[in-house]
């Protein structure tokens, strides 16, 4: 599939973290991959958006439940965008969730993927984030500000999203 542009020169690629508390907390945080993570991302998300368009295309629009959904797709997500188990997951709830709002999209973008526990996690000891990619885990590193850290210091975050973002 055709990107978007590529994390190296155009994107910077975030993950956007959220830890469970009373409320949730969303913290931005910047990813410091290598050239050939930042490809590995960027299949990655050009996978997620193309799984995506395929399902919202191939479902019944009226059909807005995502185990509905999975049942229906989860197959065909796993074996013609090799995406890992949770990533399929995660495709079906981002449709079900899209076609809940008062206009939906009709066609999704490569620019950023869902993430729970099972597929994302930060590692505090190093500073670096470990997630699921279409071609294996990925351990990557992350700039962070002395408010990142404060927040997430001693937090097990329960998601994440995968962000492009342009430099600017």
């Amino acid at each position: 599939g055709k990107t978007n542009g590529d994390f190296s020169r155009l994107h910077s690629p975030r993950c956007i973290i959220n830890i469970a508390m009373k409320q949730t907390l969303t913290i931005v945080c910047k990813l410091n991959p290598t050239p050939e993570q930042a490809q590995k991302l960027d299949k990655t998300l050009v996978a997620f958006a193309d799984a995506c368009n395929y399902v919202n295309e191939t479902v019944n629009p009226k059909i807005k439940n995502k185990n509905r959904i999975q049942a229906e797709t989860y197959k065909e997500i796993r074996s013609q965008f090799s995406l890992s188990a949770n990533l399929a997951v995660r495709v079906c709830a981002r449709v079900a969730a899209n076609r809940k709002v008062g206009k939906p999209v009709k066609s999704f973008k490569s620019t950023s993927a869902d993430y729970d526990a099972r597929i994302f996690s930060y590692r505090e000891r190093d500073q670096s984030a470990s997630l699921t990619t279409v071609d294996g885990r990925l351990v990557i590193s992350m700039v962070l500000g002395n408010y990142q850290i404060g927040k997430l210091k001693g937090h097990t975050p329960t998601s994440a999203t995968l962000c492009k973002h342009r430099d600017g």
